[in-house]
């Protein structure tokens, strides 16, 4: 990471790093274990990969663990590693939705640190429960990754926002757009198709809770606002599909400002279209997944600028997450790395007993977590009524 000294990178440990999820076939968990990986922060030294014992010892053995660490449950992973010497110090959650807080209690309970995908859960009663376990054990690191987050100039635009810039924000304005379930994929047996779009696994919301999630948490992390109300419209509709496809959701947050977020997976020509646009009174900021090393800037009455990551304009906030020159794309693999990195370092502190640094408690936690499952929550009531205006605050 820039920023960083050799005598720094010289005298630390890499932590001892588990996997709950991510065997064979399973696209997160190759990218977890990428991200892991890209600063040297961790050892994948465990896991417990799929939900039987075989699956779970042959995906270790294809990633080069001993078998003797490769379990055939979370929680017997929990257990043993918590006995020994050399133990897990963190453990990353890479499995559908309904999985994610009953493993993390596991690991919580003993002390171990989490990194755990999104959404958090498929319930607020269940989300809790994790906030409540991690209250009582103040030291255990628990980090969400919203990774969308760890991107340079999603974190200056943030820092923009901050330093005021644009003023009072007055909208936001967040999209996720794909087209990959415009079809019924998951009757082909297509595994991340089947898991989305099944209510006992992805929970009440499936486009939603998939990447609408993204679109509202970085619409938050960028204008600082908190979400306060919505209404909302969902639907399905490729037939035969029980959970939403498709959602149209009008925002109101704490403050005044206004906005509104489309997240969509039936809307072909978009691959992973995700957008945030923020407007305040003194001016706008512009940012697309797609096109992630740019970031427009519009002051009011002024031609717009278009600002580089590593380039003119772009802070220390930026350049602290940035890897190589301006010119040489960094994206989605990189800004997955910056949200592991910053766990490392936040675990690290923990374990060092010293103050972390600044930047890394910039990372998506329990709050935002929570935050999360209760916008799911009330998207799916506010559509139930007809898209009423619900409560949307935690």
């Amino acid at each position: 990471m820039v920023g960083e000294s050799s005598q720094a990178k010289a005298s630390r440990r890499k932590l001892r790093l588990g996997m709950v999820g991510g065997g064979q076939g399973a696209f997160i968990g190759a990218v977890h274990r990428l991200a892991a990986r890209m600063d040297d922060r961790y050892e994948l030294v465990a896991g417990a990969f799929s939900s039987t014992a075989e699956k779970s010892k042959a995906s270790g053995a294809e990633l080069g663990l001993p078998e003797a660490r490769c379990y055939g449950s979370y929680a017997e992973m929990a257990q043993r590693e918590a006995r020994l010497k050399e133990g897990i110090d963190v453990v990353a959650i890479v499995t559908p939705n309904h999985v994610h807080v009953p493993a993390a209690l596991e690991f919580v309970r003993r002390g171990i640190h989490v990194i755990c995908d999104k959404p958090l859960t498929v319930g607020l009663r269940e989300g809790k429960r994790l906030a409540d376990a991690l209250a009582k054990q103040p030291d255990v690191v628990f980090v969400l990754t919203h990774n969308y987050t760890g991107y340079p100039m999603v974190r200056q635009a943030r820092q923009m926002v901050a330093d005021g810039l644009l003023g009072k924000i007055r909208l936001v304005q967040a999209e996720y757009a794909q087209d990959w379930l415009t079809t019924k994929l998951e009757d082909s047996g297509q595994k991340q198709a089947a898991w989305r779009t099944d209510p006992k696994q992805s929970g009440p919301v499936g486009a939603v809770g998939d990447i609408g999630t993204h679109a509202m948490n970085l619409g938050a992390f960028i204008s600082g606002l908190t979400l306060s109300e919505l209404a909302a419209d969902l639907t399905s509709f490729v037939e035969g599909r029980v959970l939403d496809d498709n959602a149209h959701v009008m925002l109101r947050f704490e403050g005044g400002a206004k906005g509104m977020l489309w997240a969509s997976q039936v809307a072909p020509g978009n691959e992973n279209r995700l957008v945030v646009r923020v407007y305040g009174e003194k001016g706008g900021l512009s940012w697309s997944q797609e096109d992630p090393n740019y970031l427009q800037f519009a002051p009011y009455g002024e031609p717009p600028r278009l600002i580089t990551r590593g380039g003119a304009g772009s802070g220390p906030v930026a350049g602290r997450v940035t890897r190589v020159p301006p010119g040489h794309p960094e994206g989605y693999l990189e800004g997955f790395a910056n949200i592991y990195t910053d766990a490392a370092e936040l675990i690290s502190a923990k374990i060092e007993g010293r103050a972390p640094d600044e930047g890394a408690t910039l990372v998506p936690g329990i709050r935002q977590g929570l935050e999360g499952v209760k916008f799911c929550e009330a998207v799916v009531e506010s559509s139930r009524k007809n898209g009423a205006w619900v409560k949307a605050a935690v």
